[in-house]
């Protein structure tokens, strides 16, 4: 799998993100490109944010149990997976805003690197080692791109 902690990685990420335009459509799923990014904001608001909740135990410990591998793991995911109620978007976006937060928050992952998150808490799934942060941003990435036609290089 690629590294979001890669600068070559980061930088294919941006072009992909980039080459995405208002009115792109999905190959699959409900969200508009602008709610899509909005979406992937989030798993980088709760990152570096105090914007959403820590659930509560009895949540964590079902995340923990029966969704942190399938989020944290190699396994692509699956076209139109089921989607945790903080990641639905419904409500209009702003491309733009939503297409540079997420530019800025992939930039400052690429910067603080791996070390930064190996070992950091996750609001949902406890500590990650530096490789479960990256494989939960990249494949998150990744999966939308993808369904909005916007594949990797290689």
């Amino acid at each position: 799998m690629k590294s979001v902690f890669n600068s070559n990685d980061t930088q294919e990420l941006v072009s992909r993100i980039n080459s995405l335009k208002p009115n792109s459509t999905p190959l699959w799923g409900k969200m508009n490109v602008a709610q899509m990014l909005a979406h992937c904001n989030v798993s980088y608001e709760m990152a570096f944010e105090s914007k959403h909740p820590k659930p509560n135990a009895i949540m964590r410990f079902i995340l923990k149990a029966f969704v942190k591998s399938t989020v944290v793991g190699e396994k692509p995911y699956k076209k139109s997976s089921q989607t945790a109620p903080a990641f639905i978007i419904t409500d209009t976006r702003d491309f733009e805003n939503e297409k540079s937060r997420l530019i800025a928050y992939i930039n400052k992952t690429q910067e603080l690197g791996e070390n930064y998150f190996d070992g950091k808490e996750s609001l949902s799934f406890g500590v990650l080692n530096k490789t479960e942060w990256n494989n939960m941003f990249y494949k998150h990435l990744d999966h939308h791109l993808n369904q909005f036609g916007v594949l990797p290089l290689n």
